[in-house]
């Protein structure tokens, strides 16, 4: 496979080529300028040094090893990024590599299916074909695609569900061993009662999976293994629960949210799960499990959830809202989030709780209140404000 090297950030004064150049050739990685055939460009996304040298070595290449593709067909090609939209649903950035691809066209790629309803290019404009070398974001899909999984066009939608079967039968389902939290991980290592730390990962976007997975798969301390029983994208969801409670993972959520009905099976099965915004920070909270030195932590604590039936003007400017406690209870002190669907409008505290004229600390379920949040006023009726807090998690 022909490479071509784009070496980065060389604006910054502490940059050190030749140690990279010295750890290319540790890979059986050889550039031009050591004797070899790997043309190494030296680049600077910041600046844009170096970026039209860059595109020239690529096309200088192209020509020489005569690459071509064939733009009459039915399309095939590769996905690079995918991720779960709240407002279109599974979107995948896909690069056509043979064919052309047409909007209506039905696709496989692996598990999942789809008829293409909309194809927009770089701009995010709306297009009807895309042919070779093109990168193209896709709608209507099944689900969301695995990032490096090919894609091609079949004649139709049953063509693409028996092929999605096929390959359904071939992955097989993942097994699920092992009794493990990650509190108590290293005591049951020492007693011989594990040797897996099984795990089901959420993230944001397919991109963040693969270094996510690969990282923690990576981990090795003391002899025990690290398994992802489940990866994808978007909330964590009942079904990913319900995987973590027969098979006693970890769920870790990156980037993503728990959905209400997810948390509440959560804490009826006892599922533990961890959300994190830093990979790092994932990748050395289960090493320390690993090894037993993780230390207290802090979690959030969902106490309950009021529905916004009225709103109305308040003197200094601003609304208040109206509220019905449909669950758990609002607490005076805690945080808040106003909820629209499944968007987080707002994030801040409540400023003022009331029952009926007086000031209350907290309101439990199926009682009224009136809610007053420090900042914000945007509401709508049918809006959901969510209280929570963060709660200490000491290990025993």
């Amino acid at each position: 496979m022909p490479i071509v090297i784009a070496l980065n950030k060389i604006d910054r004064p502490d940059i050190n080529p030749d140690k990279i150049k010295q750890q290319l050739t540790e890979h059986d990685v050889v550039i031009e300028e050591y004797g070899g055939e790997v043309p190494l460009v030296p680049v600077s996304a910041r600046t844009g040094e170096g970026i039209n040298d860059l595109l020239e070595t690529v096309a200088l290449m192209a020509d020489v090893a005569e690459l071509k593709a064939n733009p009459n067909g039915p399309a095939s090609g590769l996905v690079v990024e995918a991720k779960l939209d709240k407002a279109r649903g599974p979107v995948a950035t896909i690069l056509v590599q043979r064919g052309t691809l047409h909007v209506s066209d039905a696709v496989v790629i692996g598990p999942v299916t789809g008829r293409l309803r909309a194809l927009l290019d770089d701009k995010g404009r709306r297009i009807k074909s895309a042919g070779p070398a093109m990168p193209v974001e896709v709608l209507g899909l099944s689900a969301v695609p695995t990032a490096g999984d090919r894609f091609m066009v079949v004649a139709d939608e049953k063509a693409a569900r028996q092929q999605a079967l096929v390959f359904q039968r071939a992955a097989g389902d993942a097994r699920t061993v092992g009794d493990v939290s990650l509190e108590d991980i290293f005591s049951r290592m020492k007693e011989g009662e594990v040797k897996d730390l099984n795990l089901v990962v959420k993230a944001d976007v397919q991109g963040s999976i693969e270094p996510l997975v690969s990282s923690l798969q990576r981990l090795q301390e003391e002899g025990l293994r690290v398994k992802v029983l489940r990866s994808g994208t978007g909330n964590v969801t009942v079904s990913d629960i319900m995987l973590a409670a027969a098979s006693k993972a970890i769920v870790i959520a990156f980037n993503v949210r728990v959905e209400l009905d997810a948390r509440s099976a959560a804490e009826t099965q006892g599922v533990d799960i961890r959300q994190y915004s830093v990979i790092y920070e994932v990748v050395e909270d289960v090493r320390k499990a690993l090894v037993g030195l993780l230390g207290p932590r802090f979690q959030e604590v969902v106490h309950g959830h009021a529905e916004i039936r009225q709103i109305f003007p308040v003197r200094k400017g601003g609304a208040a809202a109206g509220c019905l406690v449909v669950d758990g209870q609002i607490l005076r002190n805690s945080q808040a989030r106003v909820k629209r669907g499944d968007r987080v409008l707002w994030e801040g505290k409540i400023a003022t709780l009331r029952r009926v004229k007086d000031d209350v600390r907290e309101v439990s379920a199926g009682v009224e209140c009136g809610i007053v949040l420090d900042g914000f006023s945007e509401f709508r009726e049918g809006d959901v404000i969510e209280s929570y807090g963060q709660e200490q998690i000491t290990i025993e």
